[in-house]
């Protein structure tokens, strides 16, 4: 979701200073690639870039491909065959030996379903989506963003003939929580669709605004998290100490469940270093439906915590000690360790080594490529 906020903060600014952009999104990788479909650049026609489509080697290219859709003023879909050993003749010299597909569309402020009208309403709330992309290996033809979905709201222009399917479809991919790749039939040819499962970004509550609070939040916040930190002390919970919260409380444990609205995607790391401010906090968290509960310190202080507030069969449902094995001794490590613990508990990873990786890095579902 941050390369979302950097494109919709980069477009206003385009369009303050009167710039025409297009968006470039990565909508189908076969084989392997830096980045995987869902990646997003927007590219302005004086040449600015913001979001990444591959690691730094299909930029330039993109750069000539995303102006002459500006100019044309129409979709284009670009396929980069990596696979090729000749393909030093787009420039680029990938070595991922993957095939990937680029769809560049231009954006018309005119236009009120534009690309980036889309991804605003994907940013709007803290919800689940799907945005459907349509393209075409075969056409000239590419309809390129078509849908938003979410259960309460939909936004498209999509082909009436297929609507109702690819609606179903959208609701299947919002419910098991998964991107995956369709096919759909519109007049005399097929078009793919990439529906894109988008959910909201993290919420981290961090109770405790101590120094060592501090590298957490500033990692977070360089993942594109939304941050709220929480004590009990005025003089640490400041605005001045954690500039990239978007909140900071000073509060009391029971006063602050009340001002959190949780949701699938929000964690909160007991931090404060105050016994009776953190056991508090923690009788108050197993009574809510709170998915990730870190708490820092040893395992002998939570297992004291739970057996004080008769909790203690609950024990597994808390990350306690917080943090991933990584050796981490400074505020830093750390940081780093919890900040990769919740990612990959939010994203049903392992946290092992990729090398030890039997399947692909990235996976869909069975229908994808």
């Amino acid at each position: 979701m941050k390369e979302i906020v950097d494109i919709l903060d980069a477009y206003q600014k385009a369009v303050a200073a009167n710039k025409k952009c297009a968006l470039a999104t990565v909508v189908k990788v076969e084989g392997s690639s830096y980045r995987r479909p869902g990646a997003r650049m927007l590219v302005t026609d004086d040449g600015m870039l913001t979001g990444a489509i591959s690691g730094g080697c299909l930029e330039g290219d993109a750069l000539r491909k995303a102006l002459s859709a500006i100019h044309q003023a129409e979709n284009k879909l670009v396929t980069y065959d990596t696979t090729d050993e000749d393909d030093a003749k787009f420039g680029v010299q990938l070595g991922c030996n993957g095939i990937v597909h680029i769809l560049f569309e231009p954006v018309f402020a005119t236009d009120q379903l534009n690309p980036i009208e889309i991804l605003k309403e994907a940013n709007r709330l803290r919800e689940n989506c799907v945005i459907a992309t349509l393209f075409s290996l075969n056409s000239k033809v590419q309809p390129g963003s078509v849908m938003l979905f979410r259960e309460k709201r939909i936004l498209d222009k999509m082909p009436e003939e297929i609507s109702g399917t690819i609606k179903n479809d959208a609701f299947d991919v919002l419910k098991l929580k998964l991107s995956r790749f369709e096919t759909y039939p519109i007049g005399t040819e097929d078009f793919d669709a990439f529906l894109e499962f988008i959910p909201p970004p993290v919420q981290l509550i961090i109770a405790g605004a101590g120094n060592d609070a501090q590298p957490l939040a500033l990692m977070a916040d360089i993942l594109g998290w939304e941050i709220i930190v929480a004590d009990g002390r005025p003089t640490h919970a400041t605005t001045q100490r954690f500039p990239s919260a978007k909140r900071v409380l000073v509060v009391k444990p029971e006063q602050l469940i009340p001002l959190i609205e949780i949701d699938g995607q929000t964690a909160f790391v007991l931090m404060t270093h105050n016994y009776n401010y953190d056991t508090a906090l923690l009788n108050l968290l197993l009574g809510t439906n709170a998915p990730y509960i870190g708490t820092l310190g040893p395992k002998k202080k939570l297992i004291r915590m739970l057996e004080e507030i008769g909790k203690s069969a609950q024990e597994a449902r808390i990350n306690g000690p917080i943090g991933l094995d990584i050796g981490a001794e400074t505020a830093e490590e750390i940081a780093v360790s919890v900040i990769a613990e919740i990612k990959a508990i939010f994203a049903g990873a392992s946290a092992g080594m990729l090398k030890e990786k039997k399947q692909p890095i990235h996976v869909y579902d069975s229908k994808s490529n």
